[in-house]
């Protein structure tokens, strides 16, 4: 399965990440590079997490999807940030060139031509996942991930319970492990992270595993097997805060499900979003991460000359 992961660009040279790593694209002013120039990590991170390679006795960093390929789609650089137009078109760029799932681990401002790419993006049978945002940023589901059709992702804790860094909202499908996860990081190194990044891209993962498995099985359906089969939590049923439950790899694999002629429209478990408050746009956050050795927390967002931009960096040592 190729999985787009649209982000800061991934560092191939990374040992755990060779071969999983396709020719992608750099979007914005002046770009030209085939999306492996990650200078921040949160790229490297979630394409590790999704199908980190591993390395020799059972060490290092194993993704949920390990024979996965990468797209790299560079639609944020860490010194200047990103807009929702580089998104909007990184994405078209990556349904136009095979992936079957994409992973967009942040939220950003509510651009009609985001919305226009991720609809064009589910009408061509591919699962977008995206995450819900991290709190207290960002309180209720960001966009896209509140986009109706979008496998909106929320994050839990190391007990299994709802994480307070997860934005919550009637948009959450599926929650994921979400804090004091460890990944890869640029220049070979390993880092932690806590935020819902982690666990859009843990849910890509097993949405690779399963496209993988049933290769016929619609976008939709897809979907439908992983809400069908997720370890319920919080309330019973769908929630605000678990969406379905957290996702189950091994029942999503494995399960019998019963067909469901009703599914043709859109992913079952997304609700839809009539009657549901606009919202107001919001700039961007990604997962806080800090590495293992010397490294980034990257916070924060903002609005710079007028343009809107995802994400601003702040170095810490």
């Amino acid at each position: 399965m190729i999985v787009a992961v649209a982000d800061t660009g991934v560092d191939d040279r990374h040992p755990e990440l060779a071969g999983a790593v396709m020719p992608g694209k750099e979007f914005g002013e002046g770009a030209s590079g085939e999306g492996k120039d990650d200078t921040d990590g949160h790229g490297t991170a979630m394409a590790g997490l999704i199908a980190g390679r591993g390395l020799p006795n059972d060490s290092g960093v194993l993704g949920i999807a390990p024979k996965a390929m990468i797209l790299p789609v560079q639609t944020v650089h860490s010194e200047f940030g990103g807009s929702p137009t580089n998104l909007a078109a990184g994405i078209d760029w990556a349904t136009a060139h095979g992936a079957k799932i994409i992973c967009i681990a942040a939220v950003t401002s509510e651009y009609p031509v985001v919305k226009n790419a991720v609809e064009a993006a589910i009408r061509a049978d591919v699962v977008v996942v995206a995450g819900t945002g991290n709190a207290p940023a960002t309180a209720r589901v960001g966009f896209p991930a509140k986009i109706p059709g979008v496998l909106a992702v929320g994050g839990t804790d190391r007990d299994g319970t709802h994480a307070t860094i997860s934005a919550t909202g009637p948009e959450v499908v599926l929650s994921a492990p979400a804090t004091d996860i460890i990944s890869l990081d640029v220049f070979g190194k390993y880092g932690t992270g806590d935020g819902t990044s982690n666990s859009t891209a843990i849910v890509a993962g097993v949405v690779a595993l399963v496209r993988a498995k049933y290769p016929h099985l619609p976008a939709a359906e897809v979907v439908r097997r992983l809400t069908a089969t997720a370890t319920d939590r919080g309330k019973p049923g769908r929630d605000d805060e678990y969406g379905y439950g957290i996702v189950n790899p091994v029942a999503a694999l494995t399960a019998t499900l019963p067909a469901d002629p009703s599914s043709a429209g859109q992913p079952a478990g997304q609700p839809s979003s009539a009657g549901q408050p606009a919202g107001q746009p919001s700039a961007g956050q990604r997962q806080q991460r800090g590495a293992v050795s010397p490294g980034w927390l990257v916070v924060g967002a903002g609005v710079v000359a007028g343009t809107v931009v995802w994400w601003l960096r702040r170095r810490t040592r």
